[in-house]
């Protein structure tokens, strides 16, 4: 556990760019995290870790938790917007359902800026799973009866 958090707060210093495509990649092959699951998460990572607990912590609170659902083969929806009104300030958070998870106010007082959500895992050779696909990531292999007979 604060190993994740340790994790998640050397990510928050990272680019959003570089954010976004990691936590893009822990979110594949996932399934919804029911809210239970999220409010759990935050409540481990806030019971481990004071850095986590402060208002300026939501970035790497908000990582974390999602870090600990998909530890556990779930995925909250991971949010980075602003408040609505002024003054504008950042704000990440996990959302649940369209519903944010143990944040102190409504959802509407926020805007997302994006958004990493589930990406379940497809099925066998579907596109974007590399299976079927050649080396160049042309079109699907196929072996002909032609190809395969000695001649």
């Amino acid at each position: 556990m604060r190993l994740l958090v340790l994790v998640a707060r050397v990510l928050a210093k990272r680019s959003p760019q570089c954010i976004r495509r990691v936590m893009t990649a822990f979110s594949a092959g996932t399934r919804a995290a029911g809210h239970g699951e999220a409010r759990q998460a935050r409540d481990e990572v806030l019971s481990v870790s004071t850095r986590c607990c402060g208002p300026s912590a939501c970035l790497p609170r908000s990582i974390a938790v999602a870090l600990l659902c998909r530890s556990r083969g779930t995925w909250p929806t991971w949010c980075v917007g602003v408040v609505a009104a002024p003054p504008f300030r950042a704000h990440a958070w996990i959302e649940v359902a369209g519903e944010m998870v143990d944040e102190p106010v409504d959802s509407a007082c926020y805007r997302r800026f994006f958004a990493v959500e589930p990406a379940p895992a497809r099925g066998f050779g579907h596109r974007g799973q590399g299976l079927g696909r050649s080396a160049a990531g042309g079109r699907p292999e196929t072996r002909s009866a032609r190809s395969e007979s000695p001649r």
